[in-house]
């Protein structure tokens, strides 16, 4: 699980991490079998990111303050530079998060649009917002931080 500081760190999961929370990364990356990554969202776009050619898998918590940082982008990088992933190749969807008119910064389009700049193949967006639904989804703005958190897992 990533610690989720809003920043732009990125790390590299193994199995023998599992079950620790990995301190001062937003973003998760990985190669190998039996390895699950989890992120927590109440607002901010979990993107989930797979690579047909290796298999490789990245899970992203990217908000306000990510998606300026290039959380994104950071982890587009890292999953090419460790494992030789193919952005063209990738399938990348993001999920429920909080969009205008409820919020006023539009950062889901902003993550979509660095998911293009990195030539991602295939970009998905649910077109879900977290604040527009409050029966079905957690948020933070919209219930003024006393609100539980989505978890988003990806696993190999």
């Amino acid at each position: 699980m990533a610690e989720q500081t809003h920043g732009s760190g990125v790390a590299l999961v193994a199995r023998s991490e599992m079950g620790k929370t990995v301190p001062m990364v937003d973003a998760l990356i990985a190669c190998e079998r039996s390895v699950s990554l989890v992120i927590r969202v109440a607002d901010c776009g979990p993107v989930w990111i797979s690579c047909g050619k290796t298999g490789a898998i990245g899970l992203v918590h990217s908000g306000k303050k990510g998606t300026e940082a290039g959380v994104v982008p950071a982890t587009i990088r890292r999953m090419k530079q460790e494992f030789g992933a193919d952005p063209q190749q990738m399938v990348a969807l993001l999920g429920p998060c909080i969009r205008p008119p409820h919020y006023e910064v539009d950062f889901a389009s902003e993550i979509l649009r660095q998911l293009k700049a990195e030539q991602v193949g295939t970009v998905v967006d649910t077109l879900l917002c977290t604040a527009a639904d409050p029966d079905r989804f957690f948020s933070y703005r919209m219930e003024k931080g006393k609100t539980g958190r989505h978890f988003a897992i990806l696993s190999l």
